[in-house]
């Protein structure tokens, strides 16, 4: 029998200690949808609230909810209608459908860079080149197509309210920038996250919880004055070294990832924006903190055709992972102001901001002017308001409507080109309005949770540890009788019940042996057991043991709850238990 590699040590793990599953195994399970389980769930939110008190608390960004499922337009605007699709083969014999790169990659052992390149001919053509066969029958693969990825629905009973479940929480972002920009009164930088649910109608995801159709995405939208794109913060990571593998590398096969501080590389233009390099230095040790050394990290520098449409730069933070090598966990992409502008167009809701000057300026503009002579008649009683709304047009975006569609929507009202003009004229500029600029770092959630598994998994002495940073364990503590009679188990449920009003997630185990106990706690990564014996019948006193060194050291019960707060805290290490123990 073939050895396990880890990612199926792990799945057998997950699933048996409750960490994660497949979706719907009773009626076959369906790829690319996971269930959490107790422990799975718990381990995903502290990572997330992990990343808010690294990212979001230090910095002042702002957090929100945004609808998962968005009306067409958003996405016709953002461009993902045109843009967010990819290249699938049918087998012939079985009617299965993978994504074609995927095949090419896994089979024919070509690079992403290899397959990003070719067209959708190309690729089919190096599968028929290749003889490559229907990995699940051996069948001959037909024409490939291209397939939009992204879940398609209609709101409410109309077949033409298009609407699609948002491959990215960024665009609940853009669209409510103006909200978000009163929010922050009027002041850049500010920068907005937002946690949640997205989906991908991915062809045929096969790799976990790596590479799922609905997942939870962490994006960073960081808006700035593309005028003052300084980062104040910079000197704070400035001497930080990143690991990159450029682009232009890339393209001459040198796969070594060069070395460089944060410094250096803007110095050199290998990063093209402050905040760009500020957010992938905090990625980097953000990822340390899950567990990931530095030597398994890398940044991954997208080449032009194979950057997503609206970013001018990409990098992909790439980690290390035994089965499937270097595995993407976050983007970095400068998005410049393509967003905002797509909005401002397809709406016609001005997403401007505005910077004041020093001095007054005078100068000469283009404004729309209401003919009221024709929009009285028009409009009759809600004259008054058309004229308010074309007032506080655009003239760029009102000329474009009228030269696109021969109209322009003013809110509700369908303003014609007769009924209004668009003049110069002299005006005092106080300041001057702009489409502010965004840094985008984005991570997903779930591929966090798994590579959180993968480091922390560790043998010793023929037993699996998980040895995960301790502010992560989704059971923090185990309480455990070292028998279960002579009143031990109910010493252990005072103990247990007190550090549950402490705060702490504690499990109370008195099945089987205190060894059997003791290894059940370290497999899902329990930092610390405590132990009830005969002798704290005596004297009040515990035994707490670690994870990872499995040493012990005894502690009074009143003193319990201080030494855990700290310990988890990281105000003290273990092997500093026993002397504050004894002070």
């Amino acid at each position: 029998m073939q050895a396990q590699d880890k990612f199926e040590k792990i799945s057998e793990l997950a699933k048996r200690r409750g960490f994660f599953w497949p979706s719907c195994e009773i009626y076959g399970g369906v790829s690319g949808f996971m269930t959490f389980g107790p422990l799975g769930s718990v381990l995903k939110r502290k990572i997330e609230d992990k990343f808010r008190g690294f990212f979001i608390r230090p910095f002042g960004l702002y957090e929100i909810e945004s609808s998962v499922i968005m009306p067409g337009k958003v996405f016709e605007a953002s461009g993902h209608v045109n843009h967010f699709k990819e290249p699938m083969i049918e087998c012939s014999k079985c009617k299965r459908r993978f994504r074609v790169d995927h095949v090419l990659q896994e089979f024919a052992g070509m690079s992403d860079t290899e397959t990003e390149k070719l067209s959708l001919q190309e690729l089919a053509n190096e599968i028929n080149k290749r003889n490559i066969k229907c990995p699940e029958c051996g069948g001959d693969f037909g024409e490939s197509k291209q397939f939009l990825t992204m879940f398609t629905t209609t709101i409410g009973p109309y077949s033409g309210a298009v609407g699609y479940g948002r491959p990215e929480a960024a665009q609940g972002i853009f669209v409510e920038f103006k909200r978000l920009y009163e929010c922050a009164r009027g002041k850049l930088p500010f920068g907005v996250v937002q946690i949640g649910h997205a989906l991908r109608n991915e062809i045929s995801p096969r790799q976990g919880p790596i590479r799922l159709r609905e997942f939870t995405i962490i994006d960073i939208e960081f808006f700035f004055d593309p005028e003052d794109p300084r980062c104040p913060l910079l000197k704070d990571v400035e001497n930080e070294s990143l690991r990159l593998i450029l682009a232009e590398n890339k393209l001459k096969g040198i796969k070594e990832p060069v070395e460089v501080t944060v410094k250096e590389a803007l110095n050199k233009g290998l990063i093209k924006a402050e905040w760009q390099a500020f957010f992938m230095a905090l990625s980097k040790h953000f990822l340390m903190k899950l567990g990931v050394p530095e030597d398994k990290q890398r940044f991954i520098e997208k080449l032009d055709w194979e950057r997503a449409h609206y970013s001018v730069q990409g990098f992909d933070q790439e980690i290390f992972l035994e089965r499937w090598g270097w595995v993407e966990v976050s983007g970095h992409n400068y998005r410049t102001n393509y967003d905002l502008k797509q909005h401002m167009e397809f709406s016609g809701v001005d997403m401007r901001a505005f910077k004041e000057h020093e001095k007054l300026v005078e100068r000469e503009e283009a404004v729309v002017s209401p003919i009221l002579s024709k929009i009285g008649p028009a409009f009759k009683d809600t004259a008054s308001e058309v004229v308010r709304l074309i007032s506080n047009a655009n003239p760029k975006v009102v000329k474009t409507r009228f030269k696109k569609q021969g109209f322009y929507m003013a809110g509700r009202f369908k303003v014609l080109p007769e009924h209004v003009e668009i003049i110069r004229k002299e005006v005092e500029e106080r300041g001057k309005h702009f489409i502010p600029h965004v840094i985008e770092p984005s991570f997903g959630s779930d591929r966090m949770v798994y590579i959180a598994l993968e480091y922390a998994y560790k043998m010793k002495e023929d037993r699996v540890v998980l040895s995960f940073p301790r502010e992560l364990a989704p059971i923090e503590m185990g309480v455990f009788p070292l028998v279960s009679k002579d009143g031990l188990p109910e010493k252990t449920k005072q103990v247990y019940e007190m550090l549950i009003d402490e705060g702490f997630n504690v499990d109370y185990d008195e099945s089987g042996s205190i060894g059997r106990r003791y290894a059940r706690a370290d497999e899902v990564g329990t930092p610390l057991g405590i132990t009830i014996d005969y002798q704290t019948l005596k004297d009040d006193t515990v035994t707490i043991r670690d994870r990872d060194t499995w040493k012990q050291v005894r502690s009074k019960i009143k003193g319990l709850p201080r030494l855990l707060h700290a310990f988890f805290r990281y105000k003290v290490e273990f092997r500093d238990l026993g002397q504050l123990i004894k002070s």
